[in-house]
């Protein structure tokens, strides 16, 4: 049994990644369908990939984005994201990276 001094010392708070926290990512890695609550309340889902045992979750814009540079540059093994702003003013762009 542990105490509640233990379990908050021990206590690391969930953090949410995002696929524009990595340098690079495969454009073939797995996409998991997970669920969440947003802050009113109101159920969601949203993708999300496992990268050495983090989760990533990938925004649907970013989906929309590689599927754009795929129509181009079919052979396209990697991206970058960057990430602009926060919320729903969030914009993400999509970064082809042509060299492995």
């Amino acid at each position: 049994m542990t105490t509640l001094k233990q379990e908050a010392e021990e206590y690391v708070p969930k953090e949410t990644l995002n696929i524009a926290d990595l340098d690079k990512v495969s454009v073939d890695i797995e996409l998991l369908d997970g669920d969440g609550i947003d802050k009113d309340g109101k159920p969601f889902s949203y993708k999300y990939a496992v990268i050495d045992g983090k989760e990533y979750r990938i925004a649907s814009t970013v989906i929309g984005g590689l599927k754009g540079l795929l129509e181009k540059i079919p052979n396209l093994k990697y991206i970058c994201v960057d990430k602009q702003g926060s919320g729903m003013n969030t914009r993400y762009q999509v970064i082809p990276i042509t060299t492995a």
